[in-house]
């Protein structure tokens, strides 16, 4: 009897299973194409309240496919928000911009408080890649050349950034099979080339004058108080937003490096296997630093090659 008790529950189980399903695919079909493409975009992305999955997919997946994901795939939705909604369905893509603001700016406002009360390391560096996946957000919704230029470049600069974070992250796993940031601490006085990296990497992130973040998140931030689709309140409450997210973000990253290198607390336990990072890792770590350098100093390298087809995007679709 227990046991067919047991099937029963599973089949009807399965049953409303398949007719949420049902009826999530009837629901999804009487959306506009560009409500479709939006949330295939936005679970890629990720765009919050579909961003879930990715926190957790960061903490438990190897580093390599961390860098994978947050090098390359996710930047994938949002290239597809400016291929697909903004080049194929323009009209759709005008009116729904206005969300996209408001989306982009809690989600950097989010992100970046969540991103402050994660205790494992690599939960932490995930939650800041939503945070500055909003940039990228605001920038395709501004309708500016100024700001799609700017979400263009914030899409490779963060590419680099967070790729390095996870390569670092893996590698510090490695060595000291820590994942908790409560439980490191004095990693500093063990691997001072970590130290240097893991720093120069978040200096980066939080959008220090010089590096690549600062050039991106600085034309996004032109490119709103440039656009002329927005009222002036609107714009100052985005870039208020946009201010807030970016007190947050060094507020986290900060924090990170002291809770993992300061301090004496792996310094007191056994350290032999505690070994500095190898020539390797730092062939790795300074190809990824070079560019964000280099696209710092000058972005125009980058912004030649998008700035032609943004004006085509826009000038043909938008302001005809």
């Amino acid at each position: 009897m227990g046991g067919r008790q047991r099937k029963d529950k599973v089949g009807h189980s399965i049953i409303r299973l398949r007719s949420c399903l049902i009826l999530a695919m009837s629901r999804f079909q009487r959306l506009s194409p560009n409500g479709r493409f939006f949330i295939a975009f936005a679970v890629k992305s990720p765009i919050i309240p579909l961003h879930t999955w990715l926190p957790n997919t960061h903490g438990e997946a190897h580093y390599s496919t961390c860098m994978l994901l947050a090098g390359i795939l996710l930047k994938m939705g949002a290239y597809g928000l400016i291929r697909i909604n903004m080049e194929f369905l323009p009209h759709a893509h005008s009116i729904f911009s206005p969300w996209l603001m408001i989306i982009g700016t809690m989600q950097i406002v989010y992100a970046a408080s969540a991103s402050a009360g994660q205790r494992n390391l690599k939960k932490r560096i995930a939650y800041s890649s939503v945070s500055h996946m909003g940039f990228i957000i605001i920038g395709i919704g501004s309708i500016t050349d100024t700001g799609l230029n700017g979400a263009i470049l914030q899409i490779i600069s963060h590419g680099f950034i967070g790729a390095a974070f996870f390569f670092l992250a893996g590698t510090s796993y490695d060595r000291i099979r820590l994942a908790y940031l409560d439980e490191m601490g004095g990693i500093a006085i063990l691997m001072k080339k970590s130290f240097m990296m893991f720093s120069s990497f978040s200096m980066a992130s939080l959008a220090l004058p010089g590096m690549s973040g600062f050039v991106a998140e600085f034309i996004v931030f032109f490119g709103i108080i440039s656009s002329q689709k927005y009222l002036l309140m609107t714009k100052i409450l985005i870039t208020f937003g946009m201010g807030i997210g970016m007190i947050l973000t060094p507020i986290y990253l900060l924090n990170m490096l002291r809770q993992m290198f300061y301090g004496y607390k792996l310094f007191n336990m056994s350290n032999s296997y505690f070994f500095d990072s190898g020539p390797r890792e730092l062939f790795v770590l300074i190809s990824f630093f070079l560019p964000i350098i280099g696209i710092g100093i000058y972005p125009d390298f980058i912004l030649s090659l998008s700035v032609d087809k943004v004006e085509v995007i826009l000038s043909n679709f938008f302001y005809r």
